[in-house]
């Protein structure tokens, strides 16, 4: 039996040469059982017609904002409160600034932004407009709201252009609402504590010891996560990125507070430890600003090791423990040498002299390294395709 049957999917359509595959998507949905209801932007009327969508749907089709017969039902309230599943697809470029920005000039922006949902977005643009900057500040601030996306995938475009803007074909973008529901069935009630980002240890008011880090990858985790149906708390040092809906963000600045953050909010069933925590902090923290001075030592004593400590907990242990290792040489003996030391039952361990991988980075590359004593690498890739795939992983080890 299908994860969709009896679903009720509203699908959005908007004016993408891609539009026509919506077409297949609704047979498909209707094949595994959904209710389907559309929504026509205005332009999407000129690739699918209202009466080819219908026949499909067996549904009404909306698209004027203005229908008074529509309106007294309040469509632009009524159709998101309906749905289960919001998909957008084809999302063109426009359609991704209308929703980012909160505009609602049509039936199908004003029903989006009226959502009391996430939605689903399956993106379909030219590859130099997917790659354009403003587009992928819309795209982070969506994804930041806590929207999926579904794609795009590289291939050959409409204009005879090759690269990544393509729609995802129906039948993939059915298979992964399918894989989504399973895993919000299955992943609903388990707990994850991700940690992410620097600590900083304080000198004196001004200065401090930190460690360089982003942020990204915890955040990524986190958020591949909370997609999954984990119940996750992200604790977080200092960043500049935006919290995420529907993960419990808790921000501290000390390793001593990030320590803190993790026991209040154990037990759990996975905890990945990817903040790059300062090994040391000062001794003496000074309540004045230390002036300049020739000569000037510190006194340093070792910070607590996080990892380390739940991971040898007897009571409080996750189920499954995650550490990472960031490493400029010998990564793979360094790494090997930490997981036995530390007792976690994964290490992740990247190499940081790559400026273009790892910090700051929105690449990374990978190895995963298993008490058992097995290695497992990840190519180059996203740091939110990595993400994904270290939580599948994670997920098959919880079944």
């Amino acid at each position: 039996m299908s994860e969709l049957k009896n679903k009720k999917v509203l699908l959005v359509i908007t004016g993408g040469i891609a539009a026509y595959k919506s077409l297949e998507l609704i047979r498909i949905l209707k094949k595994k059982e959904c209710s389907v209801k559309t929504i026509l932007s205005k332009n999407a009327n000129k690739f699918v017609t209202p009466l080819s969508v219908t026949s499909l749907s067996q549904e009404k089709v909306y698209s004027d904002l203005f229908d008074p017969n529509s309106e007294a039902e309040m469509d632009h309230i009524s159709l998101s409160r309906w749905a289960d599943i919001i998909l957008i697809a084809p999302a063109t470029a426009n359609t991704l600034s209308k929703i980012s920005n909160a505009s609602a000039d049509d039936l199908a922006s004003t029903v989006l932004l009226a959502a009391d949902k996430e939605f689903f977005i399956a993106p379909a643009m030219n590859v130099r407009m997917w790659e354009n900057k403003s587009n992928k500040n819309n795209v982070n601030i969506l994804k930041n709201m806590g929207h999926e996306f579904i794609g795009p995938v590289i291939g050959d475009m409409a204009c005879g252009e090759y690269g990544e803007g393509k729609m995802t074909e129906p039948q993939e973008i059915v298979k992964y609402l399918e894989i989504k529901h399973k895993e919000l069935k299955k992943n609903n009630g388990l707990k994850a504590i991700v940690t992410a980002g620097p600590t900083k240890e304080f000198i004196d008011p001004v200065r401090y010891i930190t460690n360089r880090s982003s942020g990204k990858q915890g955040y990524e985790i986190a958020n591949s996560l909370k997609k999954s149906g984990f119940n996750t708390t992200l604790i977080s040092g200092p960043t500049q990125l935006d919290p995420i809906k529907g993960i419990n963000t808790i921000n501290i600045s000390s390793a001593k507070e990030m320590f803190d953050s993790v026991i209040e909010n154990l037990p759990a069933d996975v905890a990945i430890f990817s903040a790059a925590v300062a090994d040391f902090k000062v001794k003496d923290v000074s309540k004045n600003k230390i002036k300049n001075k020739e000569n000037y030592s510190l006194s340093l004593e070792k910070n607590i090791d996080i990892l380390k400590h739940v991971s040898n907990h007897n009571s409080l242990r996750p189920k499954l423990v995650l550490g990472f290792s960031a490493e400029t040489n010998n990564i793979i003996e360094n790494s090997q040498k930490k997981i036995a030391e530390k007792n976690c039952d994964w290490l992740i361990a990247n190499d940081v002299s790559n400026q273009e991988i790892g910090f700051d980075s929105d690449f990374n590359e990978v190895s995963i390294l298993y008490k058992s004593g097995e290695i497992e690498k990840i190519s180059k890739d996203k740091k939110s395709v990595i993400a994904n795939k270290i939580v599948r992983k994670i997920i098959s080890n919880l079944d």
